[in-house]
């Protein structure tokens, strides 16, 4: 039997198939926590340092464990990664006969239903949008999988793929004609017969734990479940443990309705008719508000008689082609599935405007008799009796949104059965205090271990947080944060990622950096988020000699980029959410109705583990130098700032600009810094 010391150890079986593999103390000491919690059955929630090498150390003990495991990354990139390299590599080492699966949502694989029906009704208008459509018809003949990443002649944000694949509304199931061929179909088989599967967090709420067809017999027979990137969970799971309607699925039913009823309904004029209508009060809706976008709770809607007058045509609408449908289902599988889908969007709709009603019952909770007798407490078991309704508006569409504000409840309800749950990120604790996340997931009787990084920060980076900044709010604050940050990016040849908190002070500070980089006699290479993908931005920065890359929070996390390509990062503002979001503001008002207090309890912690993750970018591997700058002055002269930066690595810190000086012309030479520290007032 394999044991961990035989893993790990020197001369062990990493060291003899990776060559240049160290073990690492925190690595084992991880993997041995692992390792209990899959024996003993328990749920762990283990924060391991950058470095540390978190991947190895859950891998081990989970391919050694014998039983069936569910591995769920944060995104489809990093699940790319773990099935493609660090799985292969780990199950090689150890030569353990386990297979292995990676299983993605069902919008990731061809459906040849629907990819069929697009090529017959010919919609598009495009002579490019037509040759990628008879491109995906090629690639779906010889493809194994389906897998749509592996079809590189089209590209992955081509609207082509919305007529090309399947989504839960208008997959057909078993009454699909291409059933036996379904590519999600075969994907899902490999994973019930696969020791260890691989998904992402969006696939493990929306088609595992929901318990969408097929999918949701991974659960019951896993032994173990491991959460990589676990801080995101939050997030997603309120995502999914919400309600949407949005009008995107609105215009598709009301699009699939027509076709399906020229297909198999042709002599009942009412259903095409009904699609039309449900159609335009789609359209209408959105049409109420102009050109604004917005995230407003419905509360706020209250007087707007004319988004009432529009929401109340969509209700009238959408229940009148779930009736025509009803009508009609039997005659095709193809109506009976929008049948399906307007009940559902019908109950999701009513839900939304029934929660005024509900917001009132959650704030009086207390229910007279009328006889006289004492009040007794109305408990409500509906999650969405503790929800926000709210409604959000972009550029060219809306949803309706009800999230409820307690998904530990929810959460701790889900994880039932014998079973390990594995709750892992480089960013869960803050200054060793998990008391947050195990607060908001509902994992109250977890064990809680921290590793930190082994990398020698105050030898390897500076947090570096400039004196005579504004505050954040004054109108010049970005302009002033881009003259600090120039004198860095002048010392760090470029090599920089400077990263904001909203898009809008980013496209503010790349104006200012094409004008004053010229000026200053600098001709770095400078890249914008939003000019290409995330993938095709990262690969240009590699490779363009000592470049720039502006972005937003989209970059703070997930970036892996090693070595002296990148030296400086700099951060805005401390990243605290926009207290008017609509969820985190009635999270707000909750905590501090319950007489506790939301900005310590809720909104610092996230804040700072957010942050981690954006410093994480600059130090990836034990070679690395370079500099973290924050210019938000919140960091030193409040009293929560202590709390804040206590919780980064622990770099050497410093307000002074001659310290970040010397640190580079030491690590130009190759040399160890050896500055003294000025850290930032308590």
């Amino acid at each position: 039997m394999i044991t961990l010391a035989d893993v790990f150890s020197e001369g062990g079986l990493f060291a003899q198939a990776m060559p240049g593999y160290r073990p690492r103390a925190q690595q084992v000491e991880m993997a041995e926590a692992v390792q209990r919690a899959i024996r003993d059955k328990k749920p762990l929630i283990a924060e391991a340092g950058t470095g540390t090498g978190k991947t190895y150390a859950y891998l081990v003990p989970a391919l050694l464990s014998g039983g069936k495991v569910i591995v769920s990354t944060g995104t489809k990139t990093l699940q790319d990664q773990l099935f493609h390299r660090d799985l292969p590599k780990v199950r090689a080492a150890l030569k353990v006969p386990v297979t292995t699966a990676l299983l993605k949502g069902r919008a990731n694989y061809v459906c040849r239903y629907h990819l069929e029906r697009a090529m017959h009704e010919g919609r598009f208008a495009r002579k490019e949008e037509v040759a990628q459509l008879h491109a995906i018809v090629r690639f779906a003949a010889t493809s194994p999988d389906g897998d749509k990443s592996g079809c590189s002649a089209v590209p992955e944000s081509s609207p082509v793929w919305q007529q090309a694949v399947s989504t839960r509304e208008n997959c057909l199931g078993s009454d699909c004609p291409n059933y036996q061929d379904c590519f999600v179909l075969q994907a899902r088989r490999q994973a019930l017969d696969a020791d260890v599967v691989v998904v992402n967090h969006h696939l493990f709420f929306a088609d595992v734990w929901l318990k969408d067809e097929g999918a949701g017999e991974l659960l019951p027979r896993c032994n173990t479940v491991i959460f990589d990137e676990a801080h995101q969970l939050p997030e997603v799971a309120s995502l999914f443990f919400g309600e949407t309607v949005s009008s995107g699925a609105l215009l598709e039913l009301a699009r699939d309705s027509r076709a399906e009823a020229l297909a198999a309904a042709k002599d009942f004029v009412h259903l095409p008719a009904a699609a039309l209508a449900l159609d335009k009060a789609v359209r209408d809706l959105r049409l109420v508000f102009g050109q604004d976008t917005l995230r407003a709770p419905q509360h706020a809607l209250a007087e707007n008689l004319e988004f009432h007058a529009a929401l109340a045509v969509l209700d009238e609408a959408l229940g009148a082609l779930s009736e025509r449908l009803a009508d009609q289902a039997e005659r095709s599988e193809g109506l009976e599935n929008c049948r399906r889908r307007a009940a559902e969007q019908l109950s999701t709709l009513r839900l939304w405007i029934s929660g005024a009603a509900r917001g009132e019952q959650a704030a009086n909770p207390m229910a007279e008799v009328a006889s006289g007798e004492a009040a007794k407490p109305v408990r409500s078991k509906d999650p969405f009796d503790d929800a926000v309704f709210w409604l959000e508006v972009g550029a060219h569409g809306f949803q309706l949104n009800a999230t409820p504000l307690d998904i530990a409840r929810l959460f701790a309800r889900q994880m039932s059965g014998e079973r390990a749950w594995v709750f892992t990120s480089a960013t869960l604790a803050m200054n060793g205090n998990f008391n947050h996340y195990a607060h908001e997931m509902g994992l109250w009787d977890a064990e809680q271990a921290a590793w930190e990084s082994p990398f020698a920060y105050k030898q390897q980076a500076v947090l570096y947080v400039p004196q005579g900044l504004p505050d954040p709010n004054s109108r010049d604050y970005t302009a002033q944060v881009v003259e600090k940050a120039l004198p860095l990016l002048k010392l760090s040849q470029g090599r920089a990622f400077l990263l904001f908190t909203s898009l809008r002070a980013m496209r503010e500070a790349y104006d200012l950096l094409q004008a004053r980089l010229p000026a200053m006699g600098l001709s770095y290479p400078l890249l914008l988020q939003g000019e290409g993908t995330r993938t095709e931005l990262l690969e240009r920065f590699r490779t363009l000699p000592n470049a720039v890359l502006v972005a937003s929070q989209t970059f703070w996390e997930g970036i892996d980029v090693k070595g002296e390509q990148l030296q400086l990062v700099v951060i805005d503002k401390l990243p605290f959410a926009a207290p008017d979001d609509p969820v985190l503001a009635a999270r707000i008002e909750k905590i501090n109705k319950a007489g506790r207090n939301a900005f310590m309890e809720y909104q610092l912690p996230r804040a700072a583990i957010t942050l981690k993750q954006g410093a994480g970018r600059l130090i990836r591997d034990e070679g690395d130098r370079g500099v973290l700058m924050i210019a938000d002055p919140r960091l030193v002269e409040k009293p929560y700032g202590k709390r804040i930066w206590q919780a980064l690595p622990p770099m050497r810190r410093t307000r002074e600009l001659a310290v970040v000086e010397q640190f580079f012309r030491t690590a130009e030479h190759g040399q160890t810094p050896n500055t003294p520290q000025t850290p930032p007032a308590d």
